[in-house]
């Protein structure tokens, strides 16, 4: 069962970097989620670091063991992950939750939390998925520097317990994790495409140093974003372009 146990940790550098030290140790199992009341060194994608004042928002990790999925179903993984916080916003955001591709949690146009899965490989084969949630609650102020964040408080107008969330997430990724076998991918896809912030609409996007308008118009099932640059079709991978949020 995801969540037991859950185990809250005062202060920590990461929560994955502590899940992957104690996975290492063998001292855990399936399901264990650590909630920490601070980060010293959180994790974002692509090295970014996760800024949060201490107790104020949810910062968990879980681990999970895919069992059912090859290391090519990677993308299954992640957008089953995104749905799971994309059902546990909803609850409290109301319905302009969504999820930008490829795993952050959105409000409207603004970012209220994000997702990294580090993955653990052995003999060849994936045996464990590292899955670090993090989700803005009772933070008020952000440093300048972030072009588009939002917490559950400043939606609200409520202050939050942020470790009783988290346990409702838990439960939330329980029933997305379940649903996660190759004869529902399809099924989990469409789930997926229908959250998307931005879909079948057209949004400014920066690839390299270039700016240009596009749709989009797909999902493939690694993953890949398929945009629709006025007529032109093409798709792009993890990291290759970023949205761009006009104010």
């Amino acid at each position: 069962m995801i969540g037991q146990p859950f185990i809250v940790l005062n202060t920590t550098d990461s929560t994955n970097n502590y899940a992957m030290a104690q996975l290492n140790e063998g001292l855990v199992t399936p399901g264990t989620t650590w909630f920490a009341m601070e980060q010293t060194a959180g994790k974002g994608q692509r090295g970014k670091q996760w800024h949060s004042p201490p107790g104020e928002n949810l910062m968990m990790t879980t681990l999970l063991e895919p069992k059912v999925l090859a290391l090519s179903h990677q993308f299954m993984l992640s957008a089953s992950i995104a749905l799971a916080a994309y059902d546990f916003f909803l609850q409290y955001a109301g319905d302009e939750t969504g999820i930008k591709w490829s795993n952050d949690l959105y409000w409207r146009d603004r970012k209220a939390g994000g997702i990294l899965i580090e993955n653990v490989l052995r003999g060849g084969s994936w045996q464990y998925a590292i899955v670090g949630i993090g989700i803005n609650i009772n933070q008020a102020r952000f440093p300048d520097h972030l072009p588009n964040p939002v917490s559950l408080k400043q939606i609200t107008g409520k202050d939050w317990d942020a470790v009783a969330l988290a346990q409702t997430l838990c439960a939330c990724i329980q029933r997305r994790f379940e649903q996660l076998h190759p004869t529902r991918f399809e099924a989990i896809l469409e789930a997926y495409k229908s959250k998307l912030f931005r879909w079948q609409q057209p949004g400014l996007y920066k690839q390299g140093d270039t700016y240009f308008t596009a749709t989009i118009r797909d999902v493939q099932p690694d993953g890949r974003l398929v945009l629709d640059k006025d007529g032109e079709i093409f798709s792009v991978g993890f990291g290759e372009i970023e949205f761009v949020i006009t104010k």
